[in-house]
């Protein structure tokens, strides 16, 4: 679905962050960005910084650009880039004993419950998300429903993949895979709507949330040298321009 299809289909408001999860975001240095976006309950909102927005029109301005997607390479296997969720990687806030998974639901959720696994010895068993893509609240409970908030690559595997990471060692492509600054908790429906989709594609559904959605793609982008489609980056263009 394309930027002017929009208006449709898409719920608005603003999920902004909450005091703990902006702190609890891993630091992420590109031509000196550092981005924090996830969500939080409106009474303790917050927006994307001005001075973040700015670098971000840089950062994007700098993207080496293609004419569109590359076509999908077949070749791609979610295996290549490491186990899932794996704390083996050299991304940061890993080898801490927890899987990325249950990181970045402590980062993002508000939790009310732990449980030691196997994975993770104080993993999130409860809690609460409201959801960046929707601002839609979620109940989370460890267990059959546990799919209702699924952790999103914001520049997704596949997508990485068609861009050039299939060139990439697999140690950066572990790390891509695993790192907080590419990851957002989020619905299980709005994620599986979006799949692989590259910003010309898709955007969250929730009006607010575009312009942190933005920052956080070009901060990504740039952060590993990828390209962007020129479709996505004019989509994104707009996006900052609306900060």
């Amino acid at each position: 679905m394309r930027w002017r299809d929009w208006p449709a289909r898409r719920r608005r408001g603003v999920a902004r962050l909450t005091a703990k999860q902006w702190s609890g975001l891993s630091a992420f240095a590109v031509l000196t960005i550092v981005v924090a976006v996830s969500v939080g309950l409106p009474e303790t909102a917050r927006t994307v910084a001005p001075e973040r927005v700015r670098e971000a029109r840089a950062a994007l301005a700098a993207l080496s650009v293609l004419p569109e997607r590359p076509p999908h390479d077949t070749a791609y296997d979610r295996g290549t880039f490491g186990s899932a969720w794996t704390d083996a990687s050299d991304a940061p806030g890993a080898g801490n004993g927890c899987d990325t998974r249950n990181d970045i639901l402590a980062r993002d959720l508000e939790v009310t419950g732990r449980v030691p696994i196997a994975s993770c010895p104080r993993a999130v068993s409860s809690g609460v998300l409201i959801s960046p893509y929707t601002g839609r609240q979620i109940v989370f409970e460890r267990g059959r429903s546990s799919a209702a908030v699924q952790i999103d690559h914001v520049v997704a595997l596949s997508y990485a993949w068609d861009l050039g990471a299939k060139d990439w060692s697999s140690t950066r492509r572990t790390r891509f895979a695993n790192d907080p600054s590419n990851l957002l908790a989020v619905d299980g429906p709005s994620n599986m709507d979006k799949s692989d989709a590259e910003p010309a594609a898709w955007m969250p559904p929730l009006d607010g949330f575009a312009c942190q959605y933005a920052v956080q793609v070009v901060t990504v982008l740039a952060a590993y040298g990828l390209p962007v489609d020129d479709p996505s980056r004019r989509v994104l263009e707009r996006a900052l321009a609306g900060c």
